[in-house]
């Protein structure tokens, strides 16, 4: 399993609507791509980033989502108004409260 951590770094007054770009991308095509295991979207309380924690089975089927053109539109609009820093991890441990 792979986790893909992508931050977001927008000017306040756009963080709303990079959220609403990237459940939209997310909702539209994205949830239904092999290899999805799950997508979480955190807004910064500052207004200054949207971060994005997904989970894929493989890197081959994160990138076969990238090439799909129907969540192309939404992510190309958000990155009109933020900068994107792309990070792709391995769990290596995770912690649960018992």
């Amino acid at each position: 399993m792979l986790t893909f951590i992508n931050v977001f770094t927008v000017d306040p007054t756009n963080q709303d609507r990079v959220v609403e770009l990237l459940t939209q991308a997310t909702e539209g095509s994205v949830t239904e791509a092999p290899g999805f295991i799950s997508c979480s979207l955190h807004r910064s309380l500052d207004g200054t980033k949207v971060t994005m924690y997904a989970q894929w089975k493989s890197m081959e089927d994160y990138q076969a989502m990238r090439e799909d053109p129907r969540p192309l539109p939404f992510f190309q609009e958000a990155l009109t108004m933020a900068k994107f820093d792309p990070g792709s991890y391995e769990v290596i441990k995770t912690f649960n409260h018992v």
